[in-house]
């Protein structure tokens, strides 16, 4: 293998790190958003006459992790 391939090759990746941090810091907030909907979703149906109280604590929750997410995403801005 020529080594001048190698070297391109090396050179080509540029990006910022905190793209790729903020990447995996998503997977968190995605996760904790899916369990929060999914479980809520199964307590309406469990007990359909407390749909307001399983509802009001559901945006809650994910308001909450949501703001997880936005952090997550401003902080490689802040802290180049």
């Amino acid at each position: 293998m020529d080594p001048s391939i190698v070297l391109a090759s090396k050179d080509a990746v540029t990006g910022s790190l905190g793209a790729v941090a903020y990447g995996l810091a998503a997977i968190g907030p995605g996760i904790g958003i899916g369990l929060i909907f999914g479980l809520g979703v199964q307590a309406i149906a469990r007990q359909p006459e407390a749909e307001q109280v399983a509802f009001r604590y559901m945006l809650i929750g994910f308001a909450l992790a949501e703001a997880l997410a936005l952090i997550g995403f401003v902080v490689p801005f802040v802290f180049p």
